[in-house]
């Protein structure tokens, strides 16, 4: 048997450091912190991007989860409406609804914004193309000859550009439509520029207050100034006015006179061209000839210039006797439109 006390005795000793019992634990802590921000801000997230009917939805399925699930929806944060909720869309303010399921209704003053600033913008385009015309007017030696000739103005209606008679210097020959060189050249110059705005176009002619002798029943005012805006229709797409944009062709005859305190003056005998606004043209179309025989007249039914034989009109460039017919109802030529 061997002698135990002779073995050797072996001693480990463990050589401790300052941090050595945390070992990695810090990493794990760390990690959890890192982790519950996270957690934290995307909560602060979510509550600020969520509307406040779906925060009260929350709110009211703690306090009283089965309201949601009698109603037959899964939230009720807008459910004010005695109607059962139910959908996908907790921002309605009165009941719940499937999102996209009703179209989104303005409210009347947000539609009396726009419709107010689609009227400016109009109102703008249409100043614009007055000093368009103004400046084309002073630019040719063709048309400043004639700019006295030339009215324009605005109004409630839209931009109205009216040409106008001269004592010596008529547009039309003698109780005709028969359009002067001239005021072929006046309307072709503004055709053109008709066509740099969207606007649709209304022609009205104007004659002054000298009667045919013929009376009302033969050839009359009324038929030579609708005869008249038609010649002037024509040439203004002789000169490149796009044929959809014409709306109305009109005779007023001396109906709406441009001098009335002298109802036989030249400046009468007008053609009036007008650049509509929206709203205008709007009251246009919801005109109902069909229930207003008296509004259009057929176009074979007109008398012709021949038939008016025994109608000439007074003496004078268009007539000097006074005297017309009474305010009545403007004979309208139909336009296709």
């Amino acid at each position: 048997m061997s002698d135990n006390s002779q073995r050797p005795i072996i001693i480990k000793r463990v050589k401790r450091t300052g941090h050595g019992g945390h070992n990695a634990a810090w990493k794990i802590a760390y990690a959890d912190f890192v982790t519950a921000m996270m957690a934290f801000f995307l909560l602060m997230w979510l509550l600020g991007s969520t509307t406040k009917a779906d925060l009260q939805g929350i709110a009211q399925y703690f306090r009283n989860p089965l309201k949601v699930s009698m109603s037959g929806g899964s939230g009720s944060g807008d459910s004010s409406s005695v109607i059962k909720g139910g959908g996908q869309d907790l921002t309605r303010s009165v009941g719940q609804v499937k999102q996209g399921a009703t179209p989104e209704r303005r409210s009347p003053a947000s539609l009396k914004a726009a419709e107010a600033a689609l009227a400016a913008n109009e109102r703008a385009r249409l100043r614009e193309l007055k000093l368009r015309i103004e400046r084309a007017i002073e630019a040719s030696p063709t048309l400043a000859q004639y700019r006295g000739q030339m009215l324009l103005d605005l109004t409630s209606e839209g931009l109205r550009v009216q040409i106008v008679d001269k004592q010596n210097r008529p547009m039309f020959a003698n109780g005709s439509a028969q359009l002067r060189p001239y005021a072929r050249a006046i309307l072709d110059a503004i055709a053109g520029m008709l066509n740099g705005v969207p606007n649709r176009i209304s022609i009205a002619g104007h004659t002054d207050a000298t009667p045919y002798s013929g009376g009302e029943e033969g050839y009359s005012n009324w038929e030579l100034s609708a005869d008249r805006a038609n010649a002037a229709r024509r040439e203004l797409l002789r000169g490149g006015l796009q044929e959809n944009r014409v709306v109305r062709v009109v005779g007023l005859a001396s109906a709406v006179p441009l001098d009335a305190a002298n109802p036989i003056d030249p400046l009468n005998r007008r053609i009036s061209i007008i650049v509509l606004n929206k709203r205008a043209e709007e009251a246009i179309r919801k005109e109902a000839p069909a229930d207003d025989p008296g509004a259009h007249a057929p176009a074979d039914t007109r008398p012709d210039h021949d038939e008016a034989a025994g109608g000439a009109r007074g003496a004078g460039p268009e007539g000097s006797a006074p005297g017309g017919p009474a305010a009545r109802s403007a004979f309208a030529v139909p336009v296709k439109p």
